[in-house]
């Protein structure tokens, strides 16, 4: 695994659900397009699978 993941948000949190929206503000992303650098836990890992749709992942 890596030691660090880049997650930027790439779709809009309009009409999604409550629980999606607070998975997101969860991992620290509040605007669209908005990049926050993570350390690579199962934690981290299992909010990003909830909302895969919405972000993109890349492995630093």
């Amino acid at each position: 695994m890596a030691n660090k993941l880049e997650i930027t948000l790439t779709r809009s949190l309009i009409g999604r659900p409550k629980d999606q929206k607070e998975t997101v503000k969860a991992l620290g992303l509040r605007k669209l397009h908005q990049t926050v650098v993570k350390e690579d836990h199962p934690a981290i890992r299992g909010m990003i699978n909830k909302v895969s749709h919405l972000v993109t992942v890349k492995e630093l």
